[in-house]
Order: structure tokens, then C-alpha cells, then sequence
């Protein structure tokens, strides 16, 4: 896809001092990465719109926060659901033996998992990777805790993330 016009440009003095700031807030390189790199992707998308703006750069900012609020506020729920999902009654398994599981889901099944907890992707850009809808993602999403609830025989544990 060809870059809007004058965007490069701007994206090359603008970027370092966004990223700059939002290592400064968040404290995490890769995290800063991720959210200054959606912010521009954003700008980049609505180019035609933010160069006629009195501050873009200030429209950036805006939403590089609101990006690292929404992804902060994911883990702080994220990392509060994850001992019920983790909690066992009958089994310890190890996280060997819980990968096993995931490659014996079906396939989408087991793609939703991996872009949702190991890449860290929300519904809306997982179902944008796999071409299906954020209603399927979810779907999907939740059949599969279900099912790995079941294997490892803690199935009610599994159903309070859903």
C-alpha cells in the first residue's frame, strides 16, 4: 500500500517522541512498542483526516494512551482471572502437558488460543488474522477453555473466564 502523503515524513520525527513517552508512562520497551505502533497505524488509516488536524501529533498521544489504558486495563483482568484458570482441584499439570492440549484442539480452536494469550491479541484482531467474525472469535475462544477445562478436569474454573 502506498503511504499518504507527507505521512512519512511526519512519521519519522513524530514516532521517537511518542515512543519515548510511552515508555516513560508504561515503563516497558515492548509494551511502548506495541502501543505507539497502533497509534500510528491509526493515523497512518485515517491520514486523509489527521494531517488536516491543528495537533496530530497531539491526536497520536491521545490515542497511544487510550491504546495502553485498554491494553493495561486487559492485563489487570487478565492477571486476576488467571489463578481461577489456573486453579486445579485434582490436577497439577505442568506447562508441557497444558500445550499438549492446546495442539490437540481443533485447529481454529487452537490458533484463537495461541493469537489470544500468547500473542496477546483482542478478539476484534484475532478474527481480523483468521478472516472470520468477533463473534466467532469469541465463540471459538470460549468452546476452547471449555475444552481445556474438561482435559483438565476443572470444567466450572474454565467457565468463570468466558
Amino acid at each position: 500500500m502506498r503511504k499518504p502523503d507527507g505521512f512519512e515524513a511526519w512519521y519519522r520525527t513524530t514516532y521517537p517522541r511518542v515512543f519515548t513517552a510511552m515508555v516513560g508512562i508504561c515503563g516497558d520497551r515492548n509494551v511502548a512498542a506495541e502501543v505507539a505502533d497502533e497509534a500510528f497505524l491509526r493515523a497512518w488509516r485515517h491520514w486523509e483526516r489527521v494531517s488536516t488536524m491543528d495537533a496530530p501529533e497531539g491526536w497520536t498521544y491521545r490515542v497511544a494512551l487510550n491504546v495502553l489504558r485498554t491494553q493495561l486495563r486487559r492485563r489487570r483482568v487478565e492477571r486476576r482471572l488467571l489463578p481461577r484458570m489456573l486453579r486445579r482441584a485434582d490436577v497439577d499439570a505442568p506447562a508441557g502437558e497444558v500445550w499438549e492440549l492446546v495442539r490437540a484442539l481443533p485447529p481454529r480452536q487452537r490458533v484463537a488460543i495461541v493469537l489470544r494469550y500468547v500473542g496477546d491479541l483482542d478478539e476484534q484482531h484475532i478474527a481480523d488474522a483468521m478472516g472470520i467474525t468477533r463473534g466467532t472469535v469469541a465463540s471459538t475462544l470460549a468452546t476452547a477453555r471449555r475444552a481445556l477445562g474438561a482435559a483438565l478436569h476443572d470444567e466450572d474454573v474454565v467457565e468463570d473466564c468466558s
